[in-house]
């Protein structure tokens, strides 16, 4: 019986051992075991969460795919510079916007007794931004401020370019419906939408546009200024003449309007007249009596 059980024994370990083990989401076993892991349900977030992460991108491929794609940078700049020669120092800033590329959105002078400065508003392009701002703190004066502001708006500028995209199709595709349009409730209702969709699209370009500009050309709000030595002027007065006949005239064009300010007040004159008699005429009668 002993000799009988042994042999059933080793016969089921053979049989296990020539069996090939089976694999199922990542685990090994032999089939048995397989098949009850198989007909177990597994939901889509444990299936997620058994499945093997990807590998990581290589820095490599990392660094192309930022260089791909291009930053979009705004660079706005304030900066004020205190010169000896201000007409000189001004003259440098033309030279200097004339080699690079550059322009005035706004120029204004002003002059006092202390001082006299430039307030310029100056466009150049971004390529040339850091440059200029070099020449300038490297032409002689003293920088007395600077700030330099610098905000990356390509997020915003590709979100943009997809809405932009997008509208381009459906535009598309109400044009082919409008095509296909066979009532006109149906073509005032889709030539309603393709309005719509038009001024989007013109208001996106439009923003587009705007950004590109900001972004090829930088902007700084540049201050020159000159101290001056304050030499005082005495104010300038008429002669003794002049002065005179402008008094007399005065006092004529007073003296006319205070009379015609009494005349306009003849009602009130005529009341107090009315007083008067009547005051007279009830004093003049208590005396005869």
């Amino acid at each position: 019986m002993k000799t009988s059980l042994y042999i059933l024994l080793f016969s089921a370990l053979l049989t296990s051992c020539h069996q090939k083990p089976t694999t199922v989401l990542g685990f090994s076993g032999n089939g048995s075991e397989m098949a009850d892991l198989a007909i177990e349900e597994i939901p889509i977030t444990r299936q997620e969460e058994v499945m093997p992460p990807a590998p990581p991108m290589p820095e490599t491929q990392v660094e192309s795919a930022v260089q791909q794609q291009e930053k979009k940078i705004i660079k706005d700049g304030r900066m004020g510079i205190k010169v000896a020669n201000l007409e000189t120092a001004k003259s440098k800033v033309d030279t200097l916007l004339l080699r690079w590329q550059g322009y005035y959105g706004n120029e204004a002078l002003s002059n006092s007794n202390y001082q006299a400065s430039y307030d310029l508003t100056i466009r150049i392009p971004s390529r040339y931004f850091e440059l200029f701002i070099t020449a300038l703190e490297k032409g002689g004066g003293e920088v007395e401020y600077k700030s330099i502001d610098a905000r990356d708006v390509t997020t915003q500028f590709i979100d943009l370019e997809t809405r932009l995209t997008n509208k381009q199709s459906y535009l598309k595709r109400y044009n082919e419906l409008l095509k296909k349009a066979n009532t006109v409730e149906e073509i005032l209702k889709i030539e309603e939408k393709i309005r719509r969709i038009e001024e989007e699209i013109e208001s996106t370009t439009g923003t587009l546009k705007y950004l590109s500009s900001q972004v090829d050309y930088s902007t700084l709000r540049l201050t020159l200024t000159q101290e001056k030595e304050y030499i005082y002027e005495p104010q300038k007065r008429d002669s003794f003449m002049e002065r005179l006949k402008m008094s007399l005239s005065k006092g004529w064009f007073a003296f006319v309007d205070f009379l015609l300010f009494m005349i306009r007040l003849w009602p009130f004159w005529i009341l107090l007249a009315g007083i008067i008699w009547i005051w007279k005429k009830f004093r003049s009668r208590k005396k005869k009596k």
